[in-house]
């Protein structure tokens, strides 16, 4: 158990060092404001849209809680739950899901990690940074028809926002 607990404390603590203050007891965070991660979410949709599909978009904030989730009318009801899947595990890993996805492949050393209940190693969802660098949250796009599209949509939907967290 010890074990367990030292390494996620080692696996987490780059999660947390850009919002740690070593000089006081407090610890300062950025979080998206409510309006600016539907923002984020409406740009994903129109995104997949206009390219003919029909998509389900999560944005969570830096701690993996959901902020914002937005469907399109026809997009099958499974694009829930994969969007905020996608959406935990950027942020959880602070890395896309596309690359995570290449980067877990059988036989690699990350392999473990699909084994999780929760994280989804497939494009689609992507960590949102602040100009700094420090991590805002994530967001999911799930439905277009290759995980790759669902990436796009995601990356059109930071870059909507782009000017209000580039700080």
């Amino acid at each position: 158990m010890r074990r367990l607990l030292a390494a996620t404390a080692i696996a987490l603590a780059p999660l947390g060092a850009q919002a740690q203050d070593e000089g006081g007891a407090f610890v300062e965070v950025k979080l998206l404001k409510p309006e600016l991660a539907l923002e984020l979410a409406v740009a994903a949709m129109e995104s997949c849209r206009a390219g003919g599909y029909q998509v389900g978009v999560a944005v969570v904030d830096r701690f993996g809680v959901l902020q914002v989730f937005l469907r399109d009318r026809f997009a099958g009801p499974h694009v829930e739950e994969i969007a905020q899947r996608k959406a935990w595990t950027a942020v959880s890993f602070r890395t896309d899901t596309l690359a995570l996805d290449h980067e877990t492949r059988d036989g690699s050393l990350s392999a473990g990690i699909r084994d999780s209940a929760r994280a989804i190693a497939l494009g689609g969802g992507v960590p949102i940074l602040a100009g700094d660098g420090a991590l805002l949250g994530g967001v999911g796009v799930s439905g277009a028809p290759g995980p790759d599209i669902d990436d796009e949509c995601a990356r059109a939907g930071i870059a909507a926002i782009e000017d209000e967290i580039a700080f």
